[in-house]
């Protein structure tokens, strides 16, 4: 019997109903043959609730401590998913993170897995007892519990498929699959029926929320197949997949049609997160870009796009991005690093927004990045920096295009019509 790891998110299990329906889902994937082995968030909004709890209390919060409250509420969500599939007749056994073996390092509130020691799943499985396994949590190695942070969830479920050798994750949310552009702000954007890994990461770096980027990283990296898919609806969703990967080989003439008819862009995300600063006239000399990127490390600020301008006169400016929560700590630490390496100032933007286009076809399609400018151009929208991947092109806009913008680009790479 092929195993399959199911993980549901918190709107999946927001309420009492909404845990039967999932139980029964459960039933009926273990009726049809697959033995499904269930990952579990939090309820509803219960670790928004747990942090308010804590934020009553004090501002002083010890991560250890703070840990241990958070993962509360993923215990709660699998003794309910246990008792409403033993309800229905199917047996089951809840594990929190570190009963299933989930070993992580020593960081509280953003914890990494280092080792996961499935025995007691695998044993459980074997009895022919569905586990049922409480989402991003683990211990570390001095024995404290752990959180791996917001979307862990995502990240337990694949790293388990991969400890117990499943052959599929489901990854069940509230949204039916990943579209080629966020539904909210782009009216026809279409479901992926099937995107790669490189481009599924892609997206979730530049503004894709679900899945969470981790747990794409470690879907590639053990090349675990991913099935992005609607815990209301049960339709299927996006499958997520190394791009060479085939259940079957398929007919070589079929095969050559469907990559004459890929498209070249698979989706535009956007990201209204992230703030940026620039540096003015720093010294152009060597050493000088591994000083200030080293002290910014320092403070625990996580840098994204970086573009340096050509030298004038032996200095440059710099510019890059920070999330906005963390920009005012960036400006406050900033003129000491200027003045260490002998800068002249530095100005910081809040309002802007990055607007990204995500395809592996990209690669081999020249022109793509022009069409990209002469589309924002028409739109009278102005650029203030470009990043490229091989399978990426972002580009900063100011916060108030950046709608105008997905929309127009959406339109221009035929993201608007039927696959």
């Amino acid at each position: 019997m092929a195993l399959v790891v199911q993980k549901f998110g918190g709107t999946s299990v927001g309420d009492t109903s909404r845990i039967k329906e999932v139980a029964g889902h459960v039933q009926f994937t273990h009726r049809r043959g697959s033995f499904p082995v269930v990952v579990v968030s939090a309820m509803g909004k219960e670790t928004d609730e747990l942090y308010s709890l804590a934020n009553n209390v004090t501002q002083r919060q010890p991560g250890r401590e703070m840990d241990m409250l958070v993962t509360a509420g993923e215990r709660k969500a699998i003794a309910l998913i246990c008792l409403a599939l033993a309800d229905l007749g199917v047996p089951a056994r809840s594990f929190t993170g570190s009963q299933a073996g989930f070993i992580t390092d020593g960081v509280h509130q953003d914890a990494r897995i280092q080792e996961i020691r499935p025995q007691r799943i695998q044993e459980t499985i074997a009895e022919g007892i569905v586990p049922v396994v409480a989402g991003a949590q683990g211990v570390s190695g001095s024995g404290d519990v752990t959180f791996l942070g917001r979307g862990g969830s995502d990240t337990t479920a694949v790293a388990l498929a991969h400890a117990i050798g499943a052959e599929l994750c489901e990854l069940y949310t509230d949204v039916s699959g990943v579209f080629t552009a966020d539904p909210r702000l782009v009216p026809h954007a279409r479901k992926i029926s099937e995107i790669s890994f490189g481009e599924m990461l892609e997206m979730t770096a530049t503004g894709c929320p679900k899945p969470a980027m981790r747990s794409v990283l470690v879907a590639r990296t053990y090349l675990m197949p991913l099935h992005v898919r609607s815990a209301f609806t049960w339709e299927p969703g996006t499958l997520v997949k190394d791009a060479n990967f085939h259940q079957q080989e398929p007919d070589p003439q079929a095969q050559e049609a469907q990559t004459m008819e890929r498209p070249i862009i698979s989706a535009v995300t956007h990201d209204s997160s992230q703030a940026k600063m620039t540096l003015l006239a720093v010294p152009d000399r060597p050493g000088v870009a591994a000083t200030v990127f080293r002290r910014i490390a320092d403070l625990n600020l996580d840098v994204d796009m970086i573009v340096q301008n050509v030298s004038d006169e032996g200095v440059t400016d710099i510019s890059f991005t920070v999330a906005k929560a963390d920009l005012s700590v960036g400006i406050e630490n900033m003129e000491t690093i200027m003045a260490e390496v002998g800068g002249k100032g530095v100005t910081a933007n809040s309002d802007i927004a990055r607007v990204s286009l995500i395809g592996a076809g990209m690669k081999s399609h020249p022109g793509v990045a022009a069409q990209m400018f002469e589309t924002l151009a028409a739109h009278n929208i102005n650029i203030e920096m470009i990043t490229t991947s091989a399978i990426r092109i972002s580009c900063v806009v100011d916060e108030s295009d950046m709608e105008q913008a997905v929309l127009a680009l959406h339109s221009a790479f035929g993201l608007d019509k039927a696959a």
